[in-house]
């Protein structure tokens, strides 16, 4: 069996994880890389100790990662967002290739992540998708979706994120999130072809 190892990413509010859900219910196991990053932020001692060092004891509040601290010092600040990622990146990816090993005897699996192309991360896959709406979509969709979030701290990570165009150049398939088309029948047009590769 292939077991093909796919990425699927896409800008915020594009509806990466709206796509990851329907490959679920296609019987498709779903790494998601920013659920896992978080949840190792708060248990792997090792990775927490660092980001102490790094960013202060307000990272964490009794024992909590401090997320809305972090993200001020991040989202504004590409060195610190640079540092994190170096931080965290390494502890995800050894998580999802145990993850891998556990869905061994899938066709193929997903790997769902926000900077799948930021971080090099798509080098280690054998494909990707990309999930695409337009800036404006985007925008609109956090807001009805994060009440705590204005449209400058959208703006802030978007400008965090790879160009959209940049993106589609570098993705293996592109599904349309945009409302110009229904996105199932694209899911099952990937679906089978990477079920038959």
């Amino acid at each position: 069996m292939n077991n093909l190892k796919i990425g699927i990413t896409g800008g915020i509010g594009a509806g990466k994880t709206l796509i990851s859900t329907i490959f679920k219910n296609l019987g498709i196991p779903v790494y998601y890389a920013d659920e896992r990053a978080k949840f190792l932020m708060n248990r792997d001692e090792k990775l927490k100790n660092t980001i102490l060092a790094t960013f202060g004891p307000e990272a964490f509040q009794d024992g909590v990662l401090n997320r809305e601290y972090l993200a001020l010092n991040v989202f504004e600040n590409k060195s610190n967002l640079q540092k994190l990622n170096r931080m965290v990146h390494p502890v995800v990816q050894e998580d999802y290739r145990q993850w891998c090993l556990q869905h061994s005897d899938n066709e193929y699996t997903l790997k769902e992540a926000a900077l799948l192309f930021e971080t090099g991360s798509y080098q280690e896959l054998d494909q990707t998708i990309l999930v695409y709406a337009p800036k404006t979509v985007r925008i609109n969709r956090v807001l009805m979706r994060d009440s705590n979030r204005s449209v400058t701290d959208i703006e802030n990570i978007i400008r965090n994120q790879m160009d959209e165009e940049e993106k589609r150049k570098r993705a293996d398939h592109i599904i349309y999130n945009d409302n110009s088309q229904l996105v199932i029948p694209q899911v099952l047009d990937i679906h089978n072809r990477l079920k038959w590769s």
